[in-house]
């Protein structure tokens, strides 16, 4: 006769399935933590793991939001013990020059890494809008100058509107001290965040119109086509490559120099990166006809100018992530 203890039942499939209409503001609040796309989808998976296991210790004394909530938290929290805070290279040191030759790459731990819309924005279009700002590269670079504490705090108070009292039950903390530290982190985000740039808006035709007249100039390498669209201060950040470039003029020196491998190129639209427009950038391959991956390319838009082009070369990791092909040729569907 066996002595072995009958396992307790798990949650329902009804429960299941309410876990997962919260996984893309999860991975969203995950990735503003962590930096990384792929560390976010960890610590939801590992969010909905614990909360299966300890699920009958769950009373409804919060909402089942706030208790998921509260376990992603101290996940993000566990896996931010780590020495090094995730970076842009303009956030490392000053921009380089155009004829500078490329530094050793760095590991991919050091930089902020981009995350589709798809994973982080929900279906509704409101939502979306709301949460855009609070995706964009800056801004997740930015909430690394906080230590990780404040960062969740920060997040839930002013990016999710969690009460202070919400915030310091997830976080085993008074009210007081939340606010306190809410105050603290607030001071550094406001010398540390830059200049917000616009929202893309995907209804409006100008913002439209400036990308795909970047698409056109790029694609054809014309050089004063291209840096008549671009900001007087534009950043050209490559992680892993800490060197970055600064202003139309450079930009379009670097791209005929050390960045000319990017001539013919063809850059196929995503359904946007961290809120804005992204394309999953192939290069010229030694096969007439085939394009090869090169990067998640991702632009900032200021105004009726781009004011960052972002070119993210861990095509192994990143392409897949975005559902890209590994070759793309001319007849390729988009």
């Amino acid at each position: 006769m066996s002595n072995a203890v009958p396992a307790k039942p798990g949650p329902s499939p009804e429960v299941l399935a309410e876990f997962e209409t919260h996984r893309r503001e999860l991975c969203a609040y995950a990735y503003r933590m962590l930096g990384s796309s792929f560390e976010a989808e960890d610590a939801v998976q590992e969010t909905f793991t614990r909360a299966w296991r300890s699920y009958d210790s769950f009373e409804g004394r919060a909402s089942l939001r706030s208790w998921l909530y509260k376990i992603a938290t101290n996940i993000c929290l566990d896996m931010l013990d780590r020495p090094q805070s995730r970076a842009r290279p303009m956030d490392l040191n000053g921009p380089g020059r155009a004829d500078s030759p490329l530094p050793p790459p760095q590991p991919d731990y050091v930089w902020i890494e981009p995350i589709p819309n798809a994973l982080a924005f929900g279906a509704d279009p409101a939502e979306h809008a709301s949460t855009k700002d609070t995706l964009r590269l800056a801004f997740v670079a930015a909430c690394q100058h906080l230590p990780a504490t404040q960062r969740a705090i920060l997040i839930m108070r002013e990016v999710l509107r969690f009460s202070a009292t919400e915030t310091a039950e997830a976080l085993t903390m008074s009210p007081a001290s939340v606010n306190s530290a809410l105050q603290r982190a607030r001071a550094t985000m406001s010398k540390v965040t830059p200049e917000v740039a616009d929202s893309f808006d995907e209804a409006d035709e100008a913002q439209r119109k400036l990308v795909d007249d970047f698409v056109t100039a790029f694609e054809a390498y014309d050089m004063n086509a291209l840096t008549a669209l671009l900001k007087a201060d534009v950043a050209l950040s490559m992680p892993p490559f800490e060197l970055w470039i600064s202003g139309p003029e450079n930009v379009a020196a670097f791209m005929l120099g050390t960045g000319s491998a990017c001539r013919d190129s063809r850059l196929v639209p995503l359904a946007g990166a961290n809120g804005a427009p992204a394309f999953g950038h192939y290069k010229p391959s030694e096969e007439p006809g085939v394009w090869v991956p090169w990067s998640i390319t991702i632009l900032e838009l200021d105004g009726p100018t781009i004011a960052g082009l972002n070119f993210f070369l861990d095509t192994d990791k990143l392409f897949p992530l975005f559902g890209l092909p590994p070759t793309w040729t001319e007849g390729s569907s988009n």
